[in-house]
């Protein structure tokens, strides 16, 4: 109920041209899909949802595991790290997005402020189109690591200990050990996470809505932003009922895709 009949109702509303409160629907068929294959913007936020899953992918897992390993190595005695790297997590996306939007402000941010203490100007990250995208990153980044290293960390739990110890008496550092026998013991995990981190950043909205609500211009513009923007505040609800299904449509298609491409016996 809650899953099958949102998805059928909004591709039949993808059908019509609405504003969402009128009784009175226009019937268009498919005239909307076909204005969703030249609609520049549309493009301009699939384009940066890319480049977001992408980056995602190379900066948060990477770092996660590298802060696994730290934490998995070192024992209990650097639970203090652990408790102050996931803090992060467990704070509000909406909250974040105006923690940041403060702290890199053009006037008193912290960047600014860093910038001036050497002699230079202001800096403006989230109102540069050149920078605006990779700050928002930056930022999601920040706030999404602490999952894959808490991931990472039950994925280190589900290594024999005995392997460690065999890898021990035959003579292996740990570096030897990490390289050698606990990365390939971890690689099904990294795929699994690699599937998380693609289908999530092809959903993010919250933060990046707070931060620059897709500006400068179309520079942080997401298929989620923009679906919102077009239903919502242009009140198209027809257009944005075709633009939510491209994102559903995606999900599946990516996660379809590397789970056929990773997929192999064991």
């Amino acid at each position: 109920v809650f899953i099958p009949y949102p998805i059928i109702d909004t591709f039949i509303t993808s059908g019509y041209q609405w504003n969402g409160i009128s009784s009175a629907k226009k019937f268009i068929g498919f005239e909307n899909w076909k204005t969703l294959l030249t609609d520049k913007n549309f493009w301009i936020a699939f384009r940066n949802n890319l480049v977001i899953m992408v980056l995602s992918i190379v900066i948060q897992i990477p770092i996660g595991l590298a802060l696994a390993t730290f934490l998995d190595f070192g024992g209990k005695k650097l639970t203090i790290f652990k408790v102050i790297w996931f803090v992060p997590l467990l704070m509000s996306s909406v909250a974040i997005g105006f923690l940041f939007t403060y702290a890199l402000a053009t006037n008193g941010g912290i960047v600014s402020t860093i910038s001036g203490w050497f002699g230079g100007g202001n800096v403006d990250l989230l109102g540069n189109p050149k920078t605006a995208l990779l700050t928002v990153i930056i930022v999601i980044c920040w706030q999404f690591t602490p999952f894959y290293m808490v991931y990472f960390m039950a994925a280190f739990t589900n290594i024999p200990y005995d392997v460690f110890e065999a890898a021990r008496i035959d003579g292996a550092t740990r570096g030897q050990y990490f390289w050698r026998i606990a990365l390939p013991l971890l690689v099904p995990s990294m795929k699994s996470a690699a599937i998380l981190s693609m289908v999530g950043s092809l959903k993010y909205f919250d933060l990046i809505y707070v931060m620059t609500g897709g500006g400068p211009g179309t520079s942080t513009e997401l298929m989620a932003t923009y679906m919102y923007k077009t239903a919502f505040n242009n009140m198209e609800y027809g257009y944005g009922s075709a633009l939510s299904l491209i994102i559903v449509v995606e999900c599946i298609a990516v996660f379809g895709l590397i789970n056929a491409l990773t997929k192999r016996k064991e």
